[in-house]
């Protein structure tokens, strides 16, 4: 009989807990028809005009509004200069291996013109590297290009799909006529940045 209290004393006290303390909804937050898919750290598309509208609002993570470029800036880790090689040398850093740990010297090209989120840095023969930043955890001025910088990180051989790529070039203010004409994935060398420091 002392058991049969007992277990009436413990439901008792779970039905008041139950009706007396608040608890987390119960209703989990369902994807919105029609919102925009997040690719290579921001989204897929940003909406013309307002810029209000822009992810900036919504998005958690660094502002999108980077200052202009100038010489000494740092973004993302506190690099120097110092032990940095010329992008010439990239090859012979790498090897024969898909990765190194390496600190580059070189000339910014392009950047991400939506929210700074990506950059190119010439290659020895003539291509682009893309430099992308380690967890999205920040970006670069939007007129970084012709700036010489420091980058430090990983460069990695890679296969970027033909998808990326038009993103890349969508993002870069490219016509729809030539994002059209990426038809292929391509062959290149990327580099995940922990730093970077704008030499001048």
């Amino acid at each position: 009989m002392k058991y049969f209290f007992s277990f009436a004393a413990v439901l008792v006290v779970i039905l008041l807990y139950i009706r007396f303390v608040p608890s987390a909804p119960i209703n989990p937050v369902l994807p919105v028809e029609g919102a925009q898919k997040e690719v290579n750290g921001h989204n897929a598309e940003v909406p013309p005009g307002d810029e209000s509208n822009t992810t900036e609002s919504v998005e958690k993570g660094p502002s999108t509004q980077a200052a202009p470029a100038a010489p000494g800036q740092t973004f993302g880790a506190v690099i120097t200069p110092e032990g940095a090689v010329p992008m010439s040398a990239l090859n012979v850093a790498l090897g024969t291996r898909d990765s190194a740990q390496v600190k580059l010297v070189g000339k910014a090209n392009a950047v991400c013109q939506a929210k700074g989120c990506w950059m190119t840095l010439p290659t020895a023969d003539g291509k682009e590297m893309r430099v992308r930043f380690r967890d999205y955890a920040f970006f670069v001025p939007k007129d970084l290009s012709g700036h010489n910088v420091v980058v430090s990180g990983w460069a990695h051989r890679s296969t970027v799909p033909k998808s990326e790529l038009q993103h890349y070039a969508k993002d870069a203010g490219k016509s729809d006529q030539e994002v059209a004409a990426i038809t292929q994935d391509e062959q290149q060398l990327t580099f995940m940045a922990d730093g970077v420091l704008v030499q001048d």
